[in-house]
Parts: C-alpha cells; structure tokens; sequence
C-alpha cells in the first residue's frame, strides 16, 4: 500500500472550498484513495461528507493512501496539493 503523511497547508483546514478543491482532485486522479487525521480512521478520500466529518484543521497531519496501480504519482500530487494549499492539482 502506498502512503503519503502530510502537514494540512490551508489554514482553514479541510473545510469548505478546501475540501471541494481536494474532492475534485482525487476524483480526477481515477484512483481510490483513502484520507485519515494521523492515527484517525480512514475516510473515502472521494467523499465530500467523508472529508468533512474528519475535521481536519490547517497544520494538522493527514494520511493518503490507495493500493491501486498509479497510487505513487497519484499520492504525490494530491500530496503536494494537500501540504501547499494550491488551489488546483499540480501536474504530473
């Protein structure tokens, strides 16, 4: 299983406008990934009430992961995207 531990970078957390900007990118990736607050419960990373009721706030560490094929490159943008605060997945 690929696993990527990342420092939430928005400051508003994964809230919001936040939260649908990640949605968005990890349905757009067409890999299953899983999200979790570090030693949290894995939530459907795809899933707008999953990520929500996780309640991750801006500085807090979160856990990707997925065991399907294109996990790695996957994983690293959506990471990337998650520990910078951008406003749209980066590119491969």
């Amino acid at each position: 299983m690929a696993e990527r531990r990342v420092t939430v970078g928005w400051a508003e957390g994964l809230h919001a406008r936040p939260a649908s900007i990640f949605v968005r990118a990890v349905t757009s990736t067409g890999v299953p990934v899983t999200i979790a607050k570090d030693g949290g419960t894995p939530v459907n990373a795809g899933s707008m009430l999953g990520l929500l009721a996780l309640g991750a706030a801006g500085g807090d560490t979160v856990v990707l992961a997925s065991e399907a094929d294109g996990a790695d490159e996957a994983l690293d943008r959506l990471a990337r995207l998650v520990q910078d605060g951008l406003d749209a997945l980066p590119e491969a």
